[in-house]
């Protein structure tokens, strides 16, 4: 494999000195950018875009071919894994995903398959190893995976949900049956995501994106204590380098500290938190990423600009921050102020990072 030739991305993750503040996007291969619609036309459904490598390595690399990021992220889907074992994932135009075997009685997550990464995932690992080669050391690849406790929400409900209604009924009548299939996810994910690594992707993100939706106990016992359990099986080192683990639990800002006991890398947060009483929170356990709110760059020019110098400013000075939005970006932003918020991430933290 190709030398890095930019590294930023991994050095703060590290807590190591960069020259800036390293930025990447939750969700910067997608709709808002036409190459990527076109892409998707011709693949003629998302998931057909998900499970032909060829494609899914051609949008990874469309960003990086329009902005200065200092990462690429694999272009995929958290619900790969319900995906394969056989929950039938599709989507719905203006519903999002569905799964047509949703779980339904506890026999369901008793008869559930373990996963066979290699057989069912090949797809994703292969889009893996074309990337890497297509990337050619430029910047550092990124693959995720749901958290136990997300990928559980959509199996027990089937598809997106505002009231959790399932699953927090099984989580209060019979936790013991939802933790079985939690445990049963957190292997799987450990599997999926250490497979991404032996095919070369050099950081993993673990995307709780409804670890928020719980109670602060429940949070503890149901998302957490899972996301601990994967990160307890992962491989952190692979060609001669850390493999750092980000973990983002949107509506997390309650519990910094104790994600960062997990052990993990970095806590990725989303706008609701104060970057500078995080830091101070976590105390230089991990380093931090975010936290943009994506809805800012629907904004003019010199109002992104000042609002990307007050998420620097939060920080403060030195490593251990990777800039990004709160969340993934929204399918309705002009690329144009995509390309203003990063050109300003990378002037305007240089300041921060001279001695």
């Amino acid at each position: 494999m190709a030398e890095l030739k930019n590294d930023c991305f991994l050095r703060a993750l590290q807590g190591l000195p960069v020259p800036w503040t390293p930025v990447w996007m939750m969700r910067q291969a997608g709709r808002y950018l036409p190459e990527y619609r076109s892409s998707r036309t011709r693949a003629g459904s998302f998931l057909d875009l998900c499970k032909t490598p060829e494609l899914a390595c051609e949008v990874t690399l469309q960003p990086l071919e329009r902005f200065p990021l200092d990462a690429a992220i694999l272009f995929s889907d958290i619900l790969t894994i319900p995906d394969a074992l056989g929950l039938g994932l599709y989507f719905t135009e203006g519903e999002g995903p569905r799964f047509q075997q949703p779980l339904e009685t506890e026999k369901d997550i008793l008869d559930l398959p373990e996963l066979q990464v290699e057989r069912d995932l090949n797809y994703v690992l292969e889009a893996v190893r074309l990337i890497r080669s297509a990337l050619a050391g430029k910047v550092p690849l990124i693959g995720f995976s749901g958290s136990p406790w997300t990928l559980a929400c959509y199996m027990l409900q089937g598809g997106s949900s505002r009231d959790f209604r399932k699953i927090k009924t099984l989580m209060y009548q019979q936790p013991e049956v939802l933790e079985l299939l939690l445990d049963k996810l957190s292997v799987a994910v450990s599997r999926y995501l250490n497979a991404q690594i032996a095919a070369g992707v050099q950081a993993v993100q673990i995307f709780d994106t409804w670890g928020g939706v719980l109670a602060h106990t429940e949070y503890q016992r149901f998302s957490l204590a899972f996301m601990h359990k994967v990160l307890a099986q992962l491989d952190r080192h692979h060609e001669g380098r850390k493999v750092p683990v980000i973990l983002f639990s949107k509506g997390g800002g309650l519990w910094l500290e104790q994600m960062a006991m997990t052990g993990c890398d970095a806590l990725g947060v989303d706008w609701t938190v104060h970057l500078g009483q995080a830091r101070k929170q976590i105390a230089g356990r991990c380093a931090l990423q975010g936290n943009l709110d994506p809805a800012v760059l629907y904004a003019e020019a010199p109002v992104i600009r000042q609002q990307v110098a007050r998420v620097l400013a939060e920080y403060g000075a030195g490593s251990g921050h990777v800039f990004n939005l709160g969340h993934g970006i929204e399918q309705w932003v002009d690329p144009d102020r995509a390309k203003l918020m990063i050109d300003a991430v990378h002037e305007l933290s240089i300041p921060y990072h001279q001695e």
